[in-house]
């Protein structure tokens, strides 16, 4: 056990590659990848029996390795997920939000454009009501010259009569 360690201690760490935790890749790649590394191990002459151990632990190292970035990337899509559908939801709360904004601001435009249609009724009105009291006070602007006309008028008379009675 102790030369396996030694022997384990002896390679340099093999460093994770894009392959290993990318998402496209292959059981069949892993498997000739982990292939490849314990046919590196067992290259170094060493005793079948010591050699098979070796093999072993090198099996079990890189199937819990795997077994880790496995479970490493369903967690990372599992938040991936979970954040899609977060953002849905979030949009979803947004589009009722400005659905009930919206919705709000029609009626609030409802209410206006009656509001402005009886100011102006009321404008009309006032403008007939105007235009009537125009005509009222130009007819009784020609009443006036008229009664003063046939006030001088009766004056005059008055004062023709005066001189003939006499």
């Amino acid at each position: 056990m102790s030369s396996q360690m030694s022997l384990i201690k002896d390679h340099p760490r093999i460093t994770k590659s894009t392959s290993d935790s990318s998402s496209s890749s292959s059981s069949s790649a892993s498997e000739s990848l982990r292939h490849e590394r314990v046919s590196r191990l067992n290259s170094h002459g060493v005793s079948d029996a010591s050699n098979e151990a070796t093999k072993n632990h090198a099996e079990s190292y890189f199937s819990r390795r795997e077994n880790r970035l496995s479970a490493r990337k369903k967690a990372e899509e599992e938040i991936a997920r979970n954040d899609y559908k977060k953002m849905y939801e979030k949009a979803l709360a947004t589009n009722q939000r400005l659905k009930s904004r919206l919705e709000t601001s029609k009626q609030e435009l409802v209410v206006i454009q009656e509001q402005l249609q009886r100011a102006q009724q009321k404008e009309r009105k006032s403008e007939l009501g105007c235009n009537m009291l125009e005509t009222e006070k130009k007819a009784k602007v020609e009443l006036h010259t008229e009664n003063q006309r046939l006030k001088d008028e009766n004056g005059a008379l008055i004062r023709v009569i005066t001189k003939l009675s006499k």
